[in-house]
């Protein structure tokens, strides 16, 4: 088993899901090739990124010359079996886009693919169906959030990407429903949790620590930190004292500030931009609590299911989000963590208070919690399910 992972971009800070499953593949013996369609755009990475092994080829369209491109297309024709039968997809594209797909599927055939695997069912995904059909190699991809309910420019053409799939994973039974009922498919798609390697998130029980209320993500409209500050405001109006940490960057950050400094808590909400994987493990374990007021934005956009929320649970922090898409799935309310109406920071901040004044019960949901991901969320087993779907073609 060969598999060619296909994504838009690799590495990237956010998208450690990604190299969570590749590792986790890598030490079952699975032989891994990552094929980036896009240039590395980020600076900074988190420090998984160097234990994986497999190599990364930039698969890049260089073909502006129309004189190369026919060369591209007559090299198409020779060597790959499924090109002439197949041609007729490239209607529904840009040449740039077939250009792509083709250097695509040489490269896999080259490197002996027997299957390709991409994540997101948006540009990753195109590339993967049409390298699949040129060059007969089945294809799979996973649909996580935006890429199922944000409302794009141009059609992502989720049916047919599905329809064409040997299978097609999510990561919510939320995503699974919603991909059933809206495309009405036959073909298979099945949930597949994202995993963590759990000797990586030692467990620690939530005792004795500050009144940390600790928030993680990036600063976009979805992750809903505007109604953690007001929550805060209301706990300070309140006289509870405590103090937030909000990690993460992002096009909201300048509106965020304002806000803060607004509602007068410069001195209590703390903004401070990215950080590694073992610096919010640091974090997670001496927070109180992990926040994440998930909200649906106006756009359509959504978390699928936040692997924060998976990290902070693993570590043994106590966990608060909101009642919508996949969350409570993983947070049974009251029983694995608590649970808010999204847009309500009067909720919010009842349920911080709940546990900031109740740590005894803060230490039974985070108990709880653990054994839930023990049970739901090892990388191991879940890229275990994924390779026998892969060996099974389906």
């Amino acid at each position: 088993m060969t598999i060619g992972y296909v994504l838009k971009r690799y590495p990237r800070f956010s998208e450690t899901f990604i190299v969570n499953e590749i590792l986790a593949h890598e030490k079952a013996g699975a032989k891994i090739r990552i094929y980036a369609l896009g240039p590395v755009q980020e600076t900074h990475f988190q420090e998984a990124i160097a234990r994986v092994r497999a190599p990364v080829h930039r698969i890049r369209h260089q073909y502006h010359d129309t004189l190369l491109y026919w060369q591209h297309l007559r090299k198409a024709h020779a060597q790959l079996p499924n090109f002439d039968t197949e041609l007729a997809l490239s209607e529904e594209h840009d040449a740039a886009t077939i250009g792509q797909a083709i250097t695509l599927a040489l490269t896999a055939r080259e490197h002996g693919i027997t299957h390709l695997h991409a994540h997101f069912g948006t540009q990753a995904a195109t590339i993967a169906r049409l390298a699949g059909h040129f060059a007969a190699i089945p294809y799979s991809f996973t649909a996580h959030a935006k890429d199922i309910y944000h409302h794009y420019a141009e059609p992502v053409n989720l049916a047919t990407k599905i329809q064409d799939a040997a299978f097609t994973i999510t990561v919510s039974d939320y995503n699974l429903a919603h991909l059933r009922t809206e495309y009405h498919s036959s073909a298979p798609i099945y949930r597949i949790y994202n995993g963590l390697d759990l000797d990586q998130f030692p467990y620690q029980i939530p005792r004795d620590r500050p009144p940390h209320i600790l928030a993680v993500g990036r600063l976009v409209e979805k992750k809903g930190f505007n109604h953690l500050i007001d929550a805060i405001a209301r706990l300070r109006r309140d006289g509870i004292a405590c103090e937030c940490t909000i990690i993460g960057e992002g096009g909201k950050r300048s509106e965020l500030a304002a806000q803060i400094t607004a509602l007068g808590l410069d001195d209590q909400v703390h903004l401070i931009g990215n950080r590694t994987q073992a610096e919010v493990k640091a974090y997670l374990h001496q927070a109180a609590m992990l926040v994440a007021p998930c909200i649906i934005s106006a756009d359509g956009d959504r978390d699928g299911l936040p692997t924060i929320l998976v990290e902070a649970m693993a570590l043994g922090t106590p966990c608060i989000s909101t009642n919508i898409v996949g969350i409570p799935e993983l947070i049974h309310d009251g029983e694995t963590g608590l649970l808010v109406p999204p847009h309500d920071p009067d909720a919010l901040a009842a349920a911080i208070t709940r546990l900031l004044e109740k740590p005894a019960y803060g230490e039974h949901l985070a108990a709880n919690a653990r054994a839930h991901i023990e049970q739901h969320y090892d990388i191991h087993q879940n890229t275990a399910e994924l390779r026998e779907h892969i060996t099974r073609g389906g």
